[in-house]
């Protein structure tokens, strides 16, 4: 199975708390990496405009409450994670080329 969580931002525009179901990569450091592809659409998703006004949310995962730091990955970085995230969701990159857009990948990392 392909690990997921589910983010609680807040939104953008409404200040509203908002929970998107996402699939996620564990990273060994305990962060977690996300991508809003929103499925080769043209615009990003609204989940990824609300991390860029709010980078403070929470996500449910195995079972824990977590209060996160987003942090939108760089292009380089995003580059360099890519082949990672291709082994482990084949496929899911060609989403860019739906789109004409880069995917924003974020970085959440537990909140001190």
């Amino acid at each position: 199975m392909i690990p997921s969580l589910m983010l609680f931002t807040t939104g953008a525009k409404s200040g509203a708390r908002r929970e998107t179901p996402l699939m996620c990569f564990p990273q060994s450091d305990g962060s977690w990496i996300v991508a809003g592809s929103n499925f080769g659409y043209e615009t990003h998703p609204a989940w990824t405009y609300n991390l860029l006004a709010h980078p403070t949310a929470e996500i449910h995962f195995h079972n824990e409450l977590i209060r996160v730091d987003a942090t939108l990955l760089t292009p380089s970085e995003a580059e360099a994670i890519w082949p990672t995230l291709d082994d482990q969701w084949p496929g899911y990159r060609d989403y860019e080329l739906t789109a004409h857009r880069a995917i924003r990948v974020f970085r959440l990392e537990r909140s001190a």
